[in-house]
């Protein structure tokens, strides 16, 4: 709600402070070991896509396209009505009853890059620097890292995600000088509405889409 002051109505900031995530969370500590958990299992589901992908979009009578999308239309139509009653789950963030949750933008954000970068040259490491990314980095903040040496030691961890993607998956090798940082600072904004699942995703794709006339990794 906005008050009035001498100085004119204040307004409320588009940017979020940081807060400790075991406070915010429904089930405190647990609730958060189970977020982090469900963060971490999000490394599978690129093998999902390449392994299985085809066999279950033919189950379902579909291309694996329209697969990725009926997912996603799924959950948000799930995350819609979790709105609508203004309710959170074990885990989510008390905030959350009144925004989109993070599960719901991370959804969306790996759902862009099976539809838009569908190879394991850019799939893998994108996918990875979320679900091993964010919580390295919430984590050491947690432990009350400062903030310098917090964007170090991603950026270094997040490289040698995508060092070991160039080992398994073929991604350019030179390419983990640039997104070790990049990563990172899609993770900086601390938007009100829109989680850093979303920007940790869709800023390094939209970087890789840019690149992609020059690299010519997808058919």
């Amino acid at each position: 709600m906005m008050s009035s002051s001498p100085s004119g109505p204040k307004r409320v900031s588009d940017q979020v402070e940081l807060t400790n995530p075991v406070n915010l969370s429904v089930g405190g500590m647990n609730g958060h070991l189970f977020r982090r958990a469900i963060h971490l299992a999000m490394s599978a589901l690129p093998f999902i896509y390449f392994e299985w992908g085809g066999s279950i979009a033919e189950a379902l009578g579909t291309t694996e396209n329209q697969a990725v999308s009926l997912v996603i239309i799924a959950i948000l139509a799930v995350e819609a009505l979790r709105l609508k009653l203004g309710i959170t789950i074990f885990g989510q963030r008390e905030y959350e009853a009144r925004q989109v949750s993070a599960l719901a933008w991370g959804a969306l954000g790996i759902g862009m890059v099976f539809l838009l970068t569908p190879t394991e040259a850019y799939a893998w490491p994108l996918v990875l620097s979320l679900s091993l990314g964010d919580p390295f980095m919430g984590e050491l903040r947690r432990k009350g890292m400062e903030s310098k040496n917090v964007v170090i030691y991603s950026s270094i961890f997040i490289a040698a995600i995508w060092v070991a993607c160039w080992y398994w998956f073929a991604t350019p090798l030179w390419l983990a000088l640039i997104f070790g940082p990049l990563c990172v600072a899609s993770e900086w904004p601390r938007l009100r509405y829109i989680d850093d699942n979303a920007t940790m995703i869709l800023i390094p794709m939209a970087a890789l889409l840019i690149l992609e006339p020059f690299l010519k990794i997808m058919p």
